[in-house]
């Protein structure tokens, strides 16, 4: 009888000691990377003379969230509901970010802001994302800023999600002297552990006339769920326009803020974390979303920008909802504005299409 008591106890005590240590190599391994880290300008893979941009002159530019390659429509997240936690395969993985690279190369952008791109992670069969998206654009110079490299999560058991490093990336088909990433402010809960770090970069872009175009590269958290981490990472990131407008700079940023940008106003209510509205007076004197020119109608009617990851995108019975778009400094000019609609066929998210010009 006591044998038959000692074996489960030691199969419980093997399964509890190796709880305890995964929890601990989880806790032991977190850090956050450091604030105010300069980022590399990578050189085009192709040999090329870069110009500065020019005031007055028309220039367009791309943000969009890649999803990591996994997105593809049939996926769903198991963070939002869903059942997969990484992509299909490896050749899913390819197809997507190929595709979310044609896609954009039909708009002949100047610029890209990439979020969401993955280095070396479990759920995308550690393809290097950012390397793909380079040779792609190979005449673009470009800065990669690491949002996150994470500790392996074993969750969920049979289909873990695996370690992942993954940032935001940004092109340009103009000189760029130099970017600086700066980390946002996060939860200190456990829950750090979930949406882990969140960054901007800041990259410098000399125009013609001695002043600089500011692009800034944002992916704000999504599953933090905190009033304070939502006012500070905003509060960060306007700070960070006001100083270079106040140096006489163009300031464009671009990104998945995470919030819904199309609810103006005082709107009250319960919402996901990642889906609260924007608070337009956080905004600094000077700046303003590209989609608040337009009308209340004009809005409803514009194709929003992602799904939810719950399930499977379904047509007309998905929730989806506006996240990705653009703030401009007075000083820069928006020309054409265009969420593109591509069915979701290569990420949860869809590229946001702006023109513009400097005064």
């Amino acid at each position: 009888m006591k044998k038959y008591i000692r074996i489960p106890l030691l199969i419980v005590g093997i399964i509890l000691a190796i709880v305890i240590i995964y929890v601990a190599y989880v806790f032991l391994s977190y850090r956050r990377i450091e604030d105010y880290q300069p980022l590399t300008v990578n050189m085009s893979l192709e040999e090329k003379d870069f110009q500065k941009v020019e005031a007055g002159e028309v220039y367009s530019a791309v943000t969009y969230n890649a999803g990591f390659g996994a997105y593809l429509p049939e996926f769903s997240f198991f963070m939002d509901g869903g059942t997969q936690s990484k992509a299909k395969d490896a050749e899913s993985v390819y197809y997507s970010i190929s595709g979310a690279a044609e896609c954009m190369k039909g708009y002949e952008p100047d610029f890209l802001l990439l979020q969401e791109v993955d280095l070396d992670s479990t759920r995308s069969y550690h393809i290097d994302q950012y390397d793909l998206f380079r040779k792609s654009f190979a005449d673009m110079q470009s800065t990669f800023a690491v949002n996150y490299d994470s500790a392996f999560l074993m969750y969920p058991i049979l289909d873990p999600h695996g370690k992942s490093k993954a940032g935001i990336a940004t092109f340009s088909a103009y000189e760029m002297t130099e970017g600086m990433r700066r980390s946002l402010p996060i939860t200190e809960s456990v829950m750090k552990l979930v949406d882990l770090d969140r960054c901007i970069s800041v990259n410098r872009i000399p125009v013609d006339n001695g002043k600089e175009l500011i692009l800034v590269n944002v992916h704000m958290s999504a599953y933090g769920n905190s009033d304070e981490i939502r006012e500070g990472q905003i509060g960060l990131l306007t700070q960070v326009m006001e100083e270079e407008y106040a140096k006489g700079n163009y300031v464009i940023v671009g990104g998945d803020y995470n919030h819904n940008l199309k609810l103006l106003g005082d709107v009250t209510g319960e919402f996901e974390s990642w889906a609260y509205p924007f608070p337009r007076e956080a905004l600094p004197e000077h700046f303003a979303f590209c989609i608040d020119a337009f009308s209340e109608d004009e809005r409803e009617q514009m194709w929003n920008t992602s799904r939810n990851a719950d399930m499977a995108y379904v047509p007309d019975v998905t929730y989806t909802i506006t996240l990705d778009g653009f703030i401009l400094s007075d000083n820069v000019e928006c020309a054409k504005y265009e969420h593109v609609n591509t069915g979701y066929a290569y990420s949860d998210h869809e590229p946001v299409y702006m023109e513009f010009w400097l005064k």
